[in-house]
């Protein structure tokens, strides 16, 4: 059987990509042409689209993105490639395996000398093929999520917790609104909210500002998905951005809420309630949590986030080092830049 590849942008027909995401059943907006754009256009962000074509038909693809927080040199040693919810294949071939191995060795190909290692963060149950994973040098890593069934507003309502019902009620009676935003300096609020966020209590990479400048404006043509934003007296307090398969599930991606300061309106019980509500207003089938931390771990964001009635799920992930060098010593550097942040 012969396949062949490609990895260049220029070279991948868009239509012919979209429409093979669209008639997949396990597709997902992070594998469109969509978000490639978004990724395009982002500061430090660079796409890598893998396409496996079997007698001029599209066998399989993933998009992968090489995500950097500096430029040159220190950059690369913060780069890591990342693929969410891919690869994709085409579900009437017998030889799914050999697909999946093509589209592993390519994309290691491409990425090897451009990141400091790769991971896949799955959307659905990968545990048919996880030998052809571990024989690309790939290890599985356990992560827990909780995906929220958003079919019937009486079923999903019954499965929240009592007390975040109450709080989503206090804290609308309160004042507080869910807004769509009206302009990019209401984005830029939440966005400064999630940047102290991630800076001083998650600490944790956060995309530069023109990532989700470029997802506001996605948003403003129907594409890609929504952004809601708490908020109260006029101020900005809160959102969340959300990326949508159309029809299937709606993703909490980046959320945040300034719940010490506005304890009375409840934020980030808003901002998850907004993403919920917009899936049963919508049709949609699913909101996704995108993680909620290791097996066995304490993870205090997985306590909060049970209470919205999800079903908890193990995924998991796969991850590659390309080089375990250079890998120790990114490691070191995280560390030490995460002391750094506490003085």
């Amino acid at each position: 059987m012969q396949f062949t590849a490609t990895t260049n942008i220029n070279k991948i027909s868009v239509p012919e990509w979209d429409s093979f995401i669209k008639n997949h059943p396990n597709r997902t907006v992070f594998q469109s042409s969509e978000i490639l754009e978004l990724f395009e256009g982002s500061e430090n962000f660079k796409p890598v689209p893998v396409q496996v074509s079997l007698n001029g038909k599209i066998a399989g693809i993933l998009l992968g993105v090489i995500i950097k927080e500096y430029s040159g040199m220190i950059g690369f040693f913060t780069s890591r490639t990342v693929i969410y919810g891919g690869p994709l294949i085409d579900p009437a071939l017998n030889d799914k395996p050999q697909v999946i191995d093509f589209l592993l060795k390519e994309l290691i190909k491409e990425v090897k000398n451009k990141s400091i290692f790769i991971q896949f963060r799955n959307f659905f149950n990968w545990t048919d093929y996880k030998d052809v994973f571990t024989q690309n040098g790939f290890n599985y890593l356990e992560r827990l999520n909780y995906l929220v069934d958003t079919t019937s507003e009486v079923d999903t309502r019954r499965r929240i917790s009592s007390s975040k019902l109450r709080q989503v009620k206090k804290g609308l009676k309160a004042g507080a609104e869910i807004i769509e935003p009206e302009n990019t300096e209401q984005v830029r609020e939440f966005y400064d909210i999630l940047y102290y966020l991630y800076k001083y209590k998650v600490k944790k990479p956060l995309p530069k500002w023109s990532f989700f400048e470029g997802f506001y404006k996605q948003t403003q043509n129907n594409k890609l998905g929504i952004i809601r934003l708490v908020r109260y007296n006029g101020k900005i307090i809160g959102g969340i951005l959300s990326p949508v398969t159309k029809d299937k599930v709606i993703y909490e991606w980046y959320i945040c809420g300034l719940d010490q300061e506005y304890r009375q309106v409840y934020p980030s019980v808003l901002a998850t309630w907004a993403a919920i509500d917009y899936a049963l207003k919508n049709d949609i089938k699913k909101f996704d949590f995108m993680g909620v931390g290791v097996p066995d771990k304490d993870y205090g964001v997985r306590d909060f986030k049970s209470k919205f009635g999800g079903e908890l799920v193990n995924y998991g992930r796969f991850g590659r080092i390309n080089n375990q060098f250079l890998y120790a010593i990114t490691e070191i550097g995280f560390n030490i830049l995460a002391l750094l942040r506490k003085i």
